[in-house]
């Protein structure tokens, strides 16, 4: 039988950030379980300017580079790059841009503020993935996303790209962590700046851009949710309590890919006996 496919997206990992984080620790000890136990995977995250590329090995793949993204009306290039991970047999691939990602921080400055453009970096990023995964003709049975950055990926699949080969039967996984949430609203203008082509203004219109709006709104396009060990903010939880779909929730300190493969087979069910 072929091997199951789970795209792997995250807004951080180690060890190509410093940081000491669930969603870091996760999003590197996951995929490789995961991939321990049968599955096909790829990783995607973006090239923030802290990682250290000459360190990690990151080199542009040059036939998955050369797109240009429209940004609220700003053509912006699209480089990617890969890095290997010895000990996990893997690959990650960065997606990367001279005014999005060269900055020396991930998405807060030295003193701690959001950065105002991180509303267009969570799109560019989320695009910038659907684009090259066409490129790699690679159709994946699951999208498991991890960080709010990641939020957009549901929307997308949903709006933008269900009519396309690889990802017509894709389902969305959202992993959620409760020290994930930004505490500066994004830009009033963040809305119009995600719809792209015929999506209208209902298919994304979270209340405001807040972290507990624009997450509410993004995890109506998701299709099962991860939930860790500590407790998510209230109003959130409350959101997850009255949606009906797949949840799992998983503690670090213990086994973590065995109820995230219970809801991946559950959903892989799902789709095919929907077909």
């Amino acid at each position: 039988m072929e091997k199951r496919k789970v795209l792997f997206i995250s807004q951080e990992m180690h060890p190509y950030l410093p940081t000491d984080n669930p969603i870091a620790n996760i999003s590197r000890s996951l995929p490789q379980q995961v991939m321990e136990q049968g599955y096909e995977i790829r990783n995607f995250m973006p090239r923030f300017g802290c990682i250290n590329e000459r360190r990690h090995q990151l080199h542009e793949v040059i036939r998955l580079s050369g797109m240009n993204l429209v940004i609220n009306d700003m053509d912006q290039p699209l480089i990617i790059k890969v890095a290997s991970i010895p000990s996990a047999r893997t690959q990650v691939y960065f997606i990367d841009n001279e005014e999005y990602f060269k900055r020396k921080y991930t998405l807060e400055d030295k003193e701690g503020s959001c950065f105002e453009d991180n509303d267009e970096r969570a799109v560019f990023f989320a695009r910038g993935v659907f684009e090259t995964v066409k490129k790699l003709g690679w159709a994946p049975d699951l999208i498991h996303c991890h960080g709010w950055m990641t939020s957009l990926v549901g929307v997308y699949l949903k709006n933008l790209y269900q009519n396309e080969p690889v990802f017509q039967n894709t389902k969305v996984v959202q992993s959620l962590y409760a020290s994930d949430a930004f505490s500066e609203p994004l830009r009033e203008s963040f809305p119009e700046k995600v719809r792209m082509e015929d999506m209208t203004e209902e298919t994304f219109k979270p209340k405001d851009t807040s972290y507990v709006s624009v997450l509410k709104e993004s995890l109506k396009y998701a299709d099962a949710i991860v939930i860790g060990a500590e407790p998510l903010d209230t109003e959130i939880q409350k959101h997850i309590d009255q949606m009906s779909i797949p949840t799992a929730v998983i503690n670090p300190e213990e086994d973590i890919v065995g109820p995230v493969l219970d809801l991946y087979e559950q959903l892989i069910e799902d789709s095919v006996l929907a077909d």
